[in-house]
């Protein structure tokens, strides 16, 4: 597997983010759709992955800088055709890792609270996240949990 940073300039990224986008507003009403769209993960403060196997876009991530100290991750997505083949816990240890080189000392995120989202959760909490309360600009959803750890 190679992960690369991705300035999201193709159209195969670009597709596959908007899969996801589609999957998220099929599973969570608009008003707790939190995916960040082509142009906001464009933005100077968001560093994003892709991850390719053998030449073929298996998923992505991001990084968006919160503060000086603390980072989300966004937009975490397995290929489905590739969940639980090892793709996420390879991609969020090099974001982990990432993070902690570009000096931050905290990491939070927020996903869905459906049943759905349970293979997420479970991932997140075996790389130490806990659960918290809304960070940043998020407030208290029904369709949301925060989870969060230090780097």
């Amino acid at each position: 597997m190679e992960i690369v940073v991705d300035d999201l300039s193709g159209p195969e990224i670009a597709g596959f983010l908007a899969e996801h986008v589609e999957e998220m507003r099929s599973l969570t009403p608009l008003e707790s759709k939190h995916a960040l769209d082509l142009d906001d993960l464009r933005k100077p403060d968001v560093t994003f992955w892709s991850v390719y196997d053998d030449g073929v876009l298996v998923g992505c991530g991001a990084l968006k800088a919160l503060d000086a100290e603390h980072a989300e991750l966004k937009s975490m997505r397995t290929n489905t055709a590739r969940k639980r083949s090892g793709i996420a816990s390879t991609l969020l240890e090099h974001i982990l890792a990432e993070a902690r080189q570009m000096g931050f000392t905290w990491i939070s995120l927020e996903t869905g609270s459906a049943e759905f989202f349970r293979p997420a959760r479970r991932l997140y909490e075996k790389y130490g996240f806990t659960y918290c309360a809304p960070f940043a600009d998020y407030r208290l959803d029904p369709h949301s949990v925060y989870l969060t750890r230090t780097l």
